[in-house]
């Protein structure tokens, strides 16, 4: 009897070994995608379903799919999310955690990409996702959504994309958007102040902009922006967190509404990772969101912005 159960355990120990091997590789191949696998096999069943999948461009990537749950009486205000990947890699089909997450919080919820390396460089990733902002505006209702309660979402790269959008009027100007739609933003673990471009994906992706401050979102700070969450990590090594302190106190000495949650111990990825089960169970990031747009969604005056 002892023989077969060292036997069983070695066996499961070798199977547990393979499945450690497999995840990894997974991992490096395409962590979101898998993260993805892992939030549809361990989440609750919310309900929530794609409803629509629009094509906005010529590249693979310029698409735009939109989710909710179970429609309730009255329009939804619509949530676009916008992934990162350092404007070189990514694919919205692989963030549908980010839906199930937020689409029970009561929200039409889009994912958006856009155009990538050569073909998306600045200001190629703001056109496309001021685009996507256009497509909803005209758009949402015919799905239960509000055009006129938008709220951006981003991480790394699409942190921002969706920042910089939502300060800088001519994007939105561009795609006949009124600033006013645009009812709240959260930003996740992103690049805000980040000149000068020392490092690879940065050049790669602005260093032929003709004016290099101009692309940086510290730089069109203004008290009438809509009101923002800006999370990151404490151990992010990635986009450090003195990104989100600089643009959070430039916001702040202008007047306008913005929030800070900095994570002791997150890395890069961790601030995303919490809004995919079954890590968005535990009290934290997803409740700080929530929350923000909860109250985002009630305010009717001007909140004395805050920080944490």
């Amino acid at each position: 009897m002892s023989r077969m159960l060292a036997w069983m355990l070695g066996g499961i120990a070798a199977l547990l070994v393979l499945v450690g091997i497999a995840f990894w590789i997974a991992l490096q191949v395409n962590s979101v995608a898998l993260l993805d696998t892992i939030d549809r096999v361990t989440g609750s069943r919310s309900g929530v379903e794609r409803v629509a999948r629009v094509r906005l461009g010529e590249a693979p990537t310029q698409t735009l799919s939109l989710y909710r749950a179970p429609p309730t009486a009255g329009a939804a205000p619509v949530l676009l999310f916008v992934h990162g990947g350092s404007w070189e890699w990514g694919d919205p089909k692989d963030y549908g955690f980010v839906a199930r997450a937020l689409a029970p919080e009561g929200f039409v919820v889009a994912l958006a990409g856009y155009r990538l390396g050569e073909a998306g460089r600045y200001p190629a990733m703001l056109e496309d996702t001021a685009q996507a902002i256009g497509w909803l505006h005209a758009n949402a209702a015919r799905y239960g959504g509000d055009p006129g309660r938008i709220y951006l979402a981003g991480h790394s790269a699409g942190a921002y994309n969706v920042v910089q959008v939502a300060l800088e009027p001519r994007w939105l100007a561009a795609e006949s958007v009124p600033p006013e739609a645009i009812r709240g933003v959260v930003g996740m673990a992103g690049p805000y102040d980040f000149l000068p471009f020392d490092k690879d994906s940065t050049r790669a992706a602005f260093g032929e902009a003709p004016d290099a401050a101009a692309t940086q979102p510290i730089n069109h700070v203004r008290a009438d922006a809509p009101p923002m969450l800006l999370l990151t990590g404490s151990a992010d090594t990635t986009v450090k967190p003195r990104n989100t302190r600089a643009l959070a106190a430039a916001l702040e000495d202008v007047g306008a509404r913005v929030e800070t949650r900095i994570y002791d111990g997150f890395d890069h990825s961790d601030v995303l990772v919490r809004l995919a089960s079954p890590w968005r169970r535990e009290r934290g990031l997803r409740d700080d969101v929530a929350a923000f747009l909860a109250r985002t969604r009630l305010a009717s005056v001007p909140v004395q912005g805050e920080t944490r």
